[in-house]
């Protein structure tokens, strides 16, 4: 059994012109963390060297080349290059993009490894990191060829939880992605992570309709007969409570979001604008449905503010604390599953 302490929490850098790297040594400014974790920064001793000058940050380093050197206690940089990075705030950079990546993918082999116990991302440009050894529109679509499992977009808070259909997807094309083997998928896909993940019994989820009103009869599309109401009858009869579909436009604004576990949306916007609403700056994405654990937080690069100092790092820190809450989570799940009789023991 792992220590509290001793749950190794890898963060990849992400964008370095954006304000990743200003969140994370603002986290860890408050070392009571440590208490709960002990951190690896995917990157560079010089460049977050730069970055611990430039915001006068007060933390102190240990610096590795292997993870086997890592300092329970301490914020640990593994170095991932050598080569000299020109940061400049605010600025769109494919080089900088590749740094990103070399970040991300060290900090993915080593979550593969067991290395690390579970891991956190920092902001990327899904733009500047596009490349011929690179070619995913973001961090869930790598993470899901990379890591075992089926992977969901899932944003969570303390009292929200909002799972997509479909993710990075024009709108132009969401229809015909949506099918009924894609609805039981992703609803199956959530329902066992708020078992395993949340530790919630019997959990109770909403499914928001494809089109405005969900049709109105089909007179604004037919997609939410034909294909959604069907298959959530189907789950339903199952023994799941899975209920919907309902319409968008009212739902979260009459709070009926209140009365469950989680809410799975069509698409991207229909979830992310109305969470971000209600939760921004507090709220965590994690991708669901894999075998290992990774969060980011609910923003992006904000390269408008990117090098000023003005970056709130809650977010950040809620998805560090989510990705240890769910790990021992997961760990706890397992010990019952293996032995429902065992009762299993605390880690924090």
């Amino acid at each position: 059994m792992k220590k509290a302490e001793n749950i190794i929490v890898g963060i990849s850098i992400g964008d370095l012109n954006g304000i990743g790297g200003e969140i994370v040594l603002k986290t860890f400014e408050d070392n009571r963390i440590l208490d709960f974790c002990t951190p690896i920064i995917f990157a560079s001793s010089k460049t977050i060297g730069f970055l611990k000058t430039h915001f006068k940050s007060t933390i102190s380093l240990n610096n590795i080349k292997n993870i086997e050197q890592l300092a329970h206690g301490k914020v640990n940089v593994l170095n991932c290059w050598n080569e000299h990075v020109e940061i400049q705030f605010g600025k769109e950079d494919v080089k900088i993009g590749e740094f990103a990546i070399k970040s991300l993918q060290a900090a993915t082999k080593a979550l593969k490894n067991n290395a690390i116990d579970v891991l956190v991302t920092a902001p990327i440009n899904k733009h500047n990191i596009q490349s011929d050894v690179f070619n995913f529109p973001g961090h869930t679509d790598y993470l899901a060829k990379e890591l075992e499992g089926e992977s969901l977009m899932f944003m969570v808070n303390d009292t929200l939880r909002v799972g997509l259909l479909t993710d990075h997807v024009p709108v132009k094309d969401i229809v015909e992605h949506i099918s009924e083997e894609l609805i039981i998928k992703k609803i199956e896909t959530v329902y066992k992570s708020l078992e395993k993940d949340f530790k919630i019994r019997k959990p109770k989820i909403a499914v928001l309709g494809i089109n405005p009103h969900t049709g109105d009869n089909g007179v604004i599309g037919s997609e939410d007969d034909d294909v959604l109401r069907p298959t959530l009858e189907k789950i339903k009869n199952e023994g799941k409570l899975v209920y919907g579909p309902y319409a968008a436009d009212s739902f979260f604004g009459s709070n009926n979001y209140k009365n469950f576990d989680a809410i799975i949306a069509a698409y991207h916007d229909q979830g992310l604008i109305p969470f971000k609403t209600l939760s921004f700056g507090q709220g965590v994405n994690y991708t669901a449905g894999l075998n290992k654990v990774r969060t980011s937080p609910d923003h992006g690069t904000a390269y408008e503010i990117a090098g000023k100092g003005l970056a709130d790092e809650n977010s950040f820190k809620e998805a560090m604390f989510t990705a240890i809450k769910i790990f021992n989570n997961r760990f706890d799940y397992e010990q019952l599953t293996s032995n429902p009789l065992k009762k299993a023991p605390k880690k924090m």
